[in-house]
């Protein structure tokens, strides 16, 4: 490695320059803004006076009322609050829009049009604009009129049927279809940035939680069209591969993933058990995972006996893949976390707490994240002024 290579350096951001103007709110469109305004993006917020972003009304609250579910996806952005409905403020809005490069709105696709704010004509009055809309359907299609949350999607998506146990589906543990709809519009924005660069013309993209959740599908969809079989929740298992999954051991719980023969093959050696490796039901993977149940059995017995802190060391010096199943506390309290920039400080001037940081590096660049959310509005006049020259 070039020693250059690992000092930092003081190089702008990547977007650095780049104006956004986000009309989003809750959860995906969100995301999607703070992951641009973490890239260096300056990000202005669009939100309605006296009740904005409606996140700012989910707990917990700091004690200075303001909502730490808001602050934790909206680091580094200004908030200035217009009412998109009044004349003055809409005009003031078409204004801005001159001045941007990106426009992002999470809301029903009829709303904007309703305020004749259509992507259309937007990029009339801006033909540079990327303008991009999230919502639960996308813009075409019987369901595009429909309000969706993440449960919604979940369902509707698959994913809840092959989450879970046995037949008993269940939703990820986190928004993951809010999630993965804010991070495919990211995407498309920094694609239409480059081809923005090359024609000199902005782009409409049109996003759908739906498209994005079935997109996270991985391969369940392809092994249903290949084999037929509808798959089921599994719980801590991969349907095509074993062992790969949870076990209890004599005081908690470690996932064990044995992905290949040579590891299959130390986890035996591991466990002293010549007729494991030598039964016919487990010679290889596919012959594991047809008679996964027998398997599981065998090895539940094994790991039950010693706690988790034995099996990591010796699966660990084994070369078998092997973690405990930590819990969030676990997470939050993790030092190598904390030294990558993972377990990002926040303060609102009274309280600090803690955020997921960016998980983007720049090799021999330092990464640099806002510590604290906007107040409603509390951008306003500076926003006007660097913009429009008032």
């Amino acid at each position: 490695m070039d020693e250059s290579d690992s000092i930092p350096t003081t190089e702008a951001p990547p977007l650095v320059g780049i104006r956004v103007l986000d009309l989003t709110r809750i959860l995906s469109g969100p995301f999607c803004t703070m992951v641009l305004a973490d890239l260096g993006a300056e990000v202005v917020k669009i939100e309605r006076p006296g009740s904005g972003d409606d996140a700012r009304a989910i707990g917990p609250f700091l004690s200075t009322g303001e909502s730490s579910y808001f602050a934790s996806l909206n680091r580094g952005k200004q908030s200035v609050a217009l009412d998109l409905q009044t004349a003055p403020d809409h005009a003031r809005f078409l204004r801005l829009v001159k001045q941007a490069d990106i426009v992002v709105e999470n809301f029903r696709p009829a709303v904007m049009a309703d305020l004749g704010l259509a992507a259309d004509r937007l990029r009339s009055i801006n033909p540079r604009l990327i303008y991009a809309g999230i919502s639960g359907f996308g813009r075409t299609g019987i369901r595009a009129s429909q309000a969706a949350y993440d449960v919604i999607i979940q369902a509707l998506s698959g994913l809840m049927s092959i989450t879970g146990v046995s037949n008993l589906s269940a939703r990820v543990g986190v928004s993951i279809s809010d999630l993965s709809a804010g991070l495919f519009t990211a995407i498309g924005i920094l694609a239409a940035l480059q081809e923005r660069a090359r024609t000199g013309v902005g782009a409409t993209l049109d996003l759908s939680m739906l498209d994005c959740s079935v997109a996270f599908m991985e391969n369940a969809l392809t092994r249903l069209s290949v084999t037929g079989d509808i798959p089921r929740p599994l719980g801590t298992q991969h349907p095509a591969i074993t062992p790969f999954q949870a076990f209890e051991t004599a005081d908690g719980s470690l996932v064990v993933a044995a992905a290949t023969a040579t590891m299959w093959r130390n986890l035996c050696d591991l466990l002293e058990d010549e007729t494991l490796a030598d039964d016919p039901r487990f010679a290889d993977n596919e012959s594991r995972t047809r008679h996964r149940a027998d398997l599981v059995e065998v090895l539940t017995a094994q790991f039950v006996r010693q706690p988790t802190e034995y099996w990591l060391q010796k699966l660990m010096a084994a070369g078998v893949p092997v973690a405990p199943v930590r819990d969030t506390s676990d997470v939050l309290n993790d030092p190598e976390l904390a030294a990558r920039g993972m377990l990002h400080s926040m303060n609102d001037g009274n309280d600090a707490f803690v955020t997921a940081g960016s998980p983007i590096r720049f090799q021999g660049r330092e990464t640099s994240l806002s510590t604290r959310a906007p107040t409603l509005g509390e951008h306003g006049a500076q926003v006007f002024r660097s913009w429009l020259g008032e």
